[in-house]
């Protein structure tokens, strides 16, 4: 079953990106992840920023690695890799940074590459027309990036100065701007891979699962 669940989805992989029609799935790319507003530093004029439109790619090019399936009530574990996301969004910012007066407007654009999700969640059977099917109920992610980017451009009017300390703050405070994203980041990879799951899961009967591989292709 393990395996076959797997081959599935890894064989579904490349058609995410433009949906399939056959199982009712839209496509994933991009996906919208919802306003952040980040407070960076503190203070009565603290930097604050705001990202908005995030339009986010490359969640469909993932692979798994590992799975292990529900037993005794424990939920059940998969392993996924995705080897880059991209962010684009509008950019807002307001207070002080470093000594430089940093409200504007521009673009925003991060890169978080080789990421590592650990999926946890609950599956139930439902029967339909005398057919069982597994439903994923509730799925938590976590994530790990190895390496991350970010940048803005055309800040206030293309003001250079402005722009080159705003990416120099990013650069050096990478993982704090990640560590405010992540929260809101997990959950919609979360949605997304529920989605998924159970457009195909919908559409194979649970039996189908336990039949070998080898039978399936003879």
């Amino acid at each position: 079953m393990i395996d076959c669940f797997i081959s599935a989805l890894h064989h579904l992989q490349p058609y995410l990106a433009n949906g399939i029609k056959e199982i009712e799935l839209p496509s994933v790319e991009p996906f919208l992840m919802d306003e952040l507003s980040l407070s960076l530093t503190g203070g009565p004029n603290g930097y604050t920023i705001s990202l908005k439109e995030m339009m986010i790619y490359g969640a469909s090019n993932f692979s798994m690695s590992k799975l292990k399936l529900s037993e005794n009530g424990k939920p059940f574990e998969a392993q996924i890799n995705i080897p880059s996301l991209k962010i684009n969004a509008r950019y807002q910012s307001s207070g002080v940074l470093i000594i430089l007066p940093a409200s504007g407007n521009g673009t925003f654009f991060g890169q978080f590459d080789d990421l590592d999700c650990m999926l946890k969640g609950k599956v139930s059977v439902n029967e339909t027309s005398g057919e069982r099917y597994l439903h994923v109920d509730a799925l938590h992610v976590d994530l790990t990036v190895k390496k991350m980017r970010m940048m803005v451009k055309n800040i206030f009017k293309n003001n250079r100065i402005l722009t080159e300390a705003i990416n120099l703050f990013l650069r050096e405070n990478g993982q704090e701007v990640f560590k405010v994203m992540l929260p809101q980041l997990r959950k919609k990879l979360a949605g997304l891979f529920m989605n998924i799951s159970n457009k195909l899961l919908a559409h194979v009967p649970l039996d189908v699962f336990y039949v070998p591989l080898a039978k399936q292709t003879s």
